[in-house]
Order: C-alpha cells, then structure tokens, then sequence
C-alpha cells in the first residue's frame, strides 16, 4: 500500500485548508484589553507573582501599558513570594515555627492589599507605582 502525502491544502481535494492567508503574529491590544490586562496582572498578586509573569510574558508586546503595569506587578511580587515561601517553609520548625506562620499570613495580606489599590488604578487607566519596589525587570 502507497502513502499519499497532502500539501498545505490539507484534505488533499486542492481546497485551503483555512490557514493560509491568516497571520501568526499577535495583533496588538485594544485599549481597553490592554488596561484590562493589566488591572488582572495588579490584581493576580493574591496569588503571588505567578499571574503578573503570565500576563508580563504573554502579553509585553502587544499592549504598552499592560507592559509597563504587569512588570511592575512582577518586579512587586516576586521577592514577596518568595519570602512567603521561605516563611512557609520555616513555619514547620518546632517552638518559633509560629512566628514564621504569622509572617506569612502579613504577606500575604499585605500583597493582596497593595494588589488591590494598584488594580484599581491600572482600571483607571492610571499607572501605579509601588512604595517598595526592587526593579528586577527592566
């Protein structure tokens, strides 16, 4: 028995398969999905820097200010996260364990809070600056 091999017109019948012609490159934000985009990226710092990664790497050329406010968001979150997580990890020591465990609840409260009052005003269309903030992204 033969293989037929098929072309880029896909059923083998000379009819477009539906790809052809269409483009590959992302198409830019519309200004309202680019400040939506960013509000998500402040307000994913509930659950760490994971949501403002996503959203800085996903969407960093297709949307100045969702560039702009997610890396902000990343460069916020990250050293938090990973104190959260050190603490966490500290937290299973026996007698000072405790005093790691509150740590962790006080992060995760406060980037929450900070999250919160940044999303806000990237939905304003406003960019946001943290008070504490390493710049690890450029």
């Amino acid at each position: 028995m033969v293989n037929e091999v098929r072309g880029s017109t896909g059923s083998g019948d000379g009819k477009p398969n539906g790809f052809e012609g269409s483009s590959d490159a992302p198409q830019p934000l519309t200004p309202s999905e680019d400040r939506q985009w960013a509000t998500i990226a402040h307000f994913g710092a509930i659950l760490g820097c994971i949501p403002s990664a996503i959203i800085y790497y996903v969407y960093r050329f297709r949307g100045p200010f969702t560039a702009q406010e997610s890396k902000e968001a990343l460069n916020f979150t990250l050293p938090l996260t990973v104190l959260a997580i050190v603490a966490n990890l500290l937290a299973i020591l026996p007698g000072i364990g405790w005093v790691f465990a509150v740590l962790s609840v006080i992060i995760w409260i406060f980037l929450t809070i900070s999250g919160i009052k940044a999303g806000i005003n990237a939905n304003k269309s406003r960019p946001y600056r943290y008070g504490f903030n390493l710049r690890l992204f450029k």
